[in-house]
């Protein structure tokens, strides 16, 4: 029986993962990194050796903990991790019915059988500073990396006012190759606050109309309805964009519209930003700045 038990770490390590894919699931299938971490921390137990911090890199061990093992989870195709955003995949969320030690040996058997075709070190898993060990580690890191890096994004995004927010999205439309000969000044707008063509005449299809809210407060299906009433030709088509997200109503509302309405909240917002800087004016990068930054990146 006692070989059947699971080492401290190990145990700590199911705990969490097993809590943020739970977190995950209730949030709809998809989370800021950063959110899923600080309600892991309001729900698990944690004792005093699992806060503690590993001597040499300063990282809280069931942080580390929970970084480290999500690599497995990737590897099993339970997880997706994309610019600071946790995914739950399908099989991800089938897999908490195997409960948290079980998921946790079949994520890690698929990292194994990954690693052995790559012939890479298995990394330990006990008592040390697990997020150095080897490749596994290395993705940890980046995957932190790029998420502090979305926080710097998000933090600087916050700080402008509702207008310098609105041309940052009449930048990315130009960027993306679009035309915007009509960007709502201050003042009442008519509920329109870009329009943007395809050719500067705006005689091709798609033309799109605008809506931008710039606060916490998530977008509600009103406001989806309001869009999609100024919709007026099959050539129209509605993008609403809120920084404070949407409610559940509002994404079905959209999804279900006879008319196409497409949503971007704020991490939809900052991953365009990111494909698309390289295509952006010298004037409109300088609204939002990015500085690339490469990792070593081994083949898969």
């Amino acid at each position: 029986m006692a070989k059947d038990k699971p080492s401290r770490s190990r145990e700590l390590a199911s705990r969490v993962i097993f809590a943020a894919f739970n977190i995950l699931k209730e949030k709809g299938g998809q989370a800021p990194g950063k959110e899923v971490v600080a309600e892991v921390e309001k729900r698990v137990e944690l004792d005093d050796w699992a806060k503690a911090t590993y001597e040499k890199s300063g990282y809280v061990r069931w942080q580390s903990m929970l970084h480290f093992f999500s690599i497995d989870c990737i590897k099993a195709g339970f997880l997706v991790k994309k610019k600071g955003v946790w995914y739950l995949t399908p099989e991800g969320e089938n897999a908490l019915k195997l409960g948290d030690v079980k998921m946790l040996n079949v994520a890690t058997a698929a990292y194994k059988a990954w690693s052995n075709q790559r012939e890479t070190p298995e990394p330990s898993e006990d008592e040390q500073d697990v997020v150095n060990e080897g490749q596994q580690g290395q993705e940890v890191i980046i995957h932190e990396m790029e998420q502090l890096a979305i926080e710097g994004l998000k933090n600087q995004i916050n700080q402008k006012n509702p207008y310098e927010f609105q041309e940052l999205i009449a930048a990315l439309l130009r960027g993306m190759g679009y035309y915007t000969p009509f960007v709502a000044p201050k003042g009442k707008d008519g509920g329109i606050d870009v329009i943007a063509y395809r050719d500067p005449l705006g005689t091709v299809s798609p033309r799109m109309k605008v809506q931008i809210k710039h606060r916490e407060v998530s977008a509600t299906v009103q406001e989806i309805r309001q869009l999609m009433g100024l919709l007026q030709t099959n050539g129209d088509v509605g993008i609403f964009v809120s920084s404070g997200g949407f409610t559940p109503d509002a994404k079905s509302t959209a999804r279900s519209s006879h008319a196409h309405v497409e949503l971007i909240d704020l991490d939809r917002f900052i991953s365009l930003w990111q494909d698309f800087y390289p295509k952006l004016s010298d004037e409109d990068k300088a609204l939002l700045s990015l500085v690339p930054i490469y990792f070593y990146a081994p083949p898969i």
